[in-house]
């Protein structure tokens, strides 16, 4: 794939406009994630249910690297959880935390894919 930056930023646009049918142009039938096997349903699910616990969910990329066939990523998440997410209850605090994120791209979709947010920022800012 030509160019992986736009890509990346096309699969944010649709992340952040909560379209999971439009993200699964992205991301392969088999893949894995955080070195688990997951199916694209699977992640599609896991995105789905971000979105239900913190309905205004935004990524905002801050840094992107492109090597080869794999992205690394640096994102600020940004929003209001009205669910429990991450393991914390919704308090009506928002929250704005880093997330670190890997992925390979064969064949113009992501086979792997690994991300890291910071759960202790996030207790912070919505425990008080």
């Amino acid at each position: 794939m030509s160019d992986l930056r736009a890509f990346y930023e096309r699969y944010l646009e649709a992340l952040n406009a909560h379209e999971f049918g439009g993200t699964g142009e992205f991301i392969a039938d088999r893949t894995t994630l955080n070195g688990e096997p997951a199916t694209r349903d699977d992640i599609l699910a896991l995105q789905r249910h971000d979105v239900e616990a913190v309905p205004d969910l935004r990524w905002e990329l801050e840094e992107l690297l492109v090597d080869g066939d794999r992205l690394a990523a640096r994102l600020v998440n940004t929003g209001t959880p009205v669910q429990e997410w991450l393991g914390v209850p919704p308090t009506g605090a928002s929250f704005e935390i880093a997330e670190y994120a890997v992925y390979q791209v064969r064949d113009g979709r992501f086979v792997h894919m690994a991300a890291l947010r910071d759960a202790a920022g996030l207790r912070r800012q919505l425990t008080g």
